[in-house]
């Protein structure tokens, strides 16, 4: 499992730091880490990667709420691009360091094709039990897809659309400028078509030109038997529409279960606490004790301690690959009876003295013991 470290960390700025803090913190940590003033440092490339991926989440205020909120799971960038973004903008960040840019990473081009659409979350509240034996939930949630109008072209049906004459349909403008170090190339942006390489004749009435609208979205989805806080149910092709004809994103559904007021959870064995008579430990009885499916009968042996604990095996939760069932775990509790009739205190003092127990003088006993505790403490 590879450890990510936290961004805040890696800038050294706290989480409530404002973003002039957090572009001096990557201005600092740039120039002390770039390859090209490390040549052959491994070490110091890696530390130069790890502030540009933190400045590039941090530095944007979409990306550094959904970071505050949902950790690196907010912003994973795996599967392709997930609408989080490139490194381009960062780039334009470190040409404005060093006066222009370096190198290999100068290079680097904006993509102009087919773009996947960005992964969503949805957060689903469930109850207990809709949790151990599964259960199917509709959800309505907002997301963009492709214009149902101009079909994504961002282009007015019947309208043209052109080759930026600017960058000749690239998206890019390389830009020379001479630093300290000589003279390097900077490749940014086309500001004529603002990175698409196209040039729209008439914008789409219904999307603007971006070749998305927003929609609202219901799902039917079936949560699986055995899912507990923290389950994600992945389904593919259900995110964000993509751009330029790209594939959509994914939809993540992140699962959060209610608290029983019974039951207690712990993986897929569950946990409650069963109150027993006295009479009932000491003599042993048959007693019920509530399971995920009913009631069970269970019979207790004569002598039963309370806090005892006893497992009913394959009672718990379903295991969410379908491999078999936890167990249920009660533990026994004698309740003290209170408001005793006079009869039910002599029965008991009988019993005491059954037992050759003298009432009075262990209560003296215990009263002795706490005064000699109390003359320690003064």
């Amino acid at each position: 499992m590879i450890l990510l470290r936290d961004y805040y960390e890696i800038l050294d700025v706290t989480r409530d730091a404002s973003q002039d803090e957090i572009k001096r913190a990557y201005r600092r940590l740039a120039k002390k880490y770039h390859p090209d003033l490390n040549p052959d440092d491994p070490d110091a490339e890696q530390k130069f990667k790890e502030a540009t991926a933190a400045y590039e989440i941090l530095s944007n205020p979409e990306m550094r709420s959904r970071y505050d909120k949902f950790g690196h799971a907010g912003v994973d960038p795996q599967a392709g691009n997930n609408g989080f973004g490139g490194f381009n903008d960062i780039f334009d960040d470190i040409f404005d360091i060093f006066g222009g840019g370096f190198g290999s990473y100068s290079q680097r081009t904006r993509k102009t094709g087919p773009m996947k659409g960005s992964d969503l979350r949805y957060n689903l509240n469930i109850d207990f039990r809709e949790a151990v034996f599964g259960v199917e939930k509709e959800i309505q949630f907002r997301r963009s897809e492709t214009c149902s109008h101009c079909h994504g072209s961002g282009a007015e049906p019947g309208s043209h659309v052109h080759t930026c004459p600017t960058c000749n349909g690239t998206g890019q403008v390389r830009y020379a400028q001479q630093s300290p170090l000589g003279q390097f190339i900077r490749v940014g942006t086309c500001n004529e078509c603002n990175g698409s390489g196209e040039i729209i004749e008439e914008k789409c009435s219904v999307c603007s030109g971006s070749g998305q609208e927003i929609k609202n979205k219901r799902l039917k989805i079936k949560v699986p038997p055995g899912v507990d806080n923290d389950s994600v149910i992945s389904l593919r092709g259900e995110g964000e529409g993509g751009l330029r004809g790209g594939p959509p994103g994914d939809l993540y559904v992140y699962i959060s279960v209610n608290e029983d007021p019974v039951f207690k959870r712990q993986g897929n064995n569950i946990y409650i606490d069963v109150p027993i008579s006295f009479v009932e430990a000491a003599l042993g009885a048959e007693i019920e004790i509530p399971t995920l499916d009913g009631i069970e009968k269970f019979s207790l042996k004569p002598g039963t301690q309370t806090g005892t604990q006893f497992k009913l095996k394959g009672k718990g939760v379903p295991n969410l690959r379908g491999m078999g069932k936890g167990d249920l775990y009660f533990t026994v509790e004698i309740k003290v009876p209170t408001n005793l009739t006079e009869k039910q205190k002599k029965l008991l003092q009988d019993f005491a003295a059954e037992s050759g127990e003298d009432y009075e003088e262990k209560r003296e006993e215990k009263k002795g013991f706490f005064n000699r505790v109390k003359d320690a403490f003064n």
